[in-house]
């Protein structure tokens, strides 16, 4: 039998003692001013389980934003002994602890990555454990680690993610063209995603209504298309409103729907980024793999018309990925992230009042959170457009020995 080593015990521990501290926040053993999250899961989660076990999506809840294989997510604590929100509860910390396993293996000696994640989950506060979207991370982190030596297989992790919550196939971003790797990958994600969507379309009813409710939403009040709005409210030089739509309380008023457009043309222009990089890029290492994986995710988070504090969740599993290859170029940008969690949890849920009453104090921690997301952004983008510069072999998550970088025809 394998003893595990000291500092892999020490990992171990540390995520015990904090994911105890987290839980019982959660359960509200231990309670903190103005964290009850939990109403998400036990209100809205097990509601959408009541129509799901009709086999009908919830068509007429504009707050269903899901692909269809968030449903068997949302089902599954339903059908679990217990009460809903203790089991919903359990299964996230199960997926919070596989995808520390995971980082923990993939980082062959260094513990950094796993140590990311230990110490930035708990900081984002119980919304960690009141939405599922660390679920929908622990599956992006193990089809990041499987892409270098597995690329189909990391594929079809990706294609399972993507029908939870869409971003997941952002991680296929570095995926070498070498020896048809990225078009495995892409492929593989592609057929899993169809497969999915044929099986709800045929067995359920409203599995895409989530399309619609999606791309209506507006400029929700904790993105960085929001900052304009919460500084001109300050200055008197805005006179919108916040309130209550498609979900999530948006800002509403003069120019909103202009900073909408805007948002979804730099989206755009992140992908046509990320594509030139692409074309561009000759090294294709377990580097490249988690350095792209990550600016791919940052570069669609903050360009999202909605920063929900959940999706730093995604940000930091990538981050740790990248922490667990010695030689990723964007160690910075993993530290700017950790730096973000806190402040999240600061802005939501403790000051969210402030937030919403459009305070100077709200102003000035949503504002604080957003331009590091930002700077974190534009670091990384740099960083990644420099990958050319290292020439040396890297060995890393997933890779296997013979990995070298390589010349390949765009």
């Amino acid at each position: 039998m394998r003893i595990l080593s000291s500092r892999t015990l020490a990992v171990w521990a540390g995520w015990t003692v904090s994911r105890a501290l987290l839980v019982t926040v959660t359960l509200g053993v231990l309670r903190v001013p103005h964290t009850d999250v939990a109403s998400d899961v036990k209100v809205i989660y097990q509601g959408w389980a009541e129509v799901l076990r009709t086999g009908t999506f919830p068509m007429d809840d504009v707050t269903w934003q899901y692909p269809p294989l968030a449903g068997l997510l949302i089902l599954l604590p339903l059908w679990l002994p217990g009460s809903y929100f203790v089991t919903f509860v359990a299964m996230v910390a199960a997926c919070d602890a596989a995808a520390l396993l995971l980082l923990v293996r993939a980082g062959r000696g260094s513990r950094t990555g796993a140590w990311l994640w230990v110490a930035s989950v708990p900081l984002i506060g119980p919304t960690a454990y009141c939405r599922f979207d660390l679920v929908v991370t622990a599956v992006a982190i193990a089809a990041t680690l499987t892409l270098t030596r597995r690329p189909r297989f990391a594929g079809v992790l990706a294609g399972l993610g993507t029908m939870l919550k869409v971003w997941p196939m952002l991680v296929l971003a570095g995926a070498s063209p070498r020896g048809h790797a990225a078009r495995r990958s892409w492929t593989a994600c592609a057929l899993t995603a169809a497969a999915v969507c044929f099986v709800a379309a045929v067995t359920t009813h409203g599995a895409f209504s989530f399309l619609g409710f999606q791309g209506a939403r507006g400029i929700e009040i904790e993105s960085l298309g929001a900052l304009p709005f919460y500084v001109g409210s300050c200055l008197g030089l805005w006179h919108g409103r916040v309130a209550m739509h498609y979900g999530s309380l948006e800002f509403l008023g003069p120019h909103v729907h202009a900073t909408g457009l805007v948002m979804v043309a730099s989206t755009v222009l992140a992908f046509g980024f990320l594509v030139v990089w692409r074309r561009r890029n000759r090294v294709w290492t377990a580097v490249t793999v988690a350095d792209a994986a990550l600016t791919a995710v940052l570069l669609f988070t903050v360009t999202s018309r909605v920063i929900s504090p959940q999706y730093v969740i995604w940000l930091l599993g990538a981050a740790a990925v990248c922490l667990t290859v010695p030689a990723t170029r964007i160690r910075p940008v993993a530290w700017l992230l950790a730096a973000a969690a806190p402040l999240t949890f600061l802005e939501f849920p403790l000051f969210f009042g402030e937030l919403v009453r459009r305070s100077v104090l709200g102003t000035s921690l949503i504002s604080a959170r957003d331009l590091l997301l930002l700077a974190a952004a534009v670091l990384a983008c740099v960083r990644l457009w420099r990958t050319d510069g290292d020439a040396a072999p890297v060995r890393g998550p997933s890779a296997a020995p013979s990995t070298r970088p390589t010349a390949t025809a765009s």
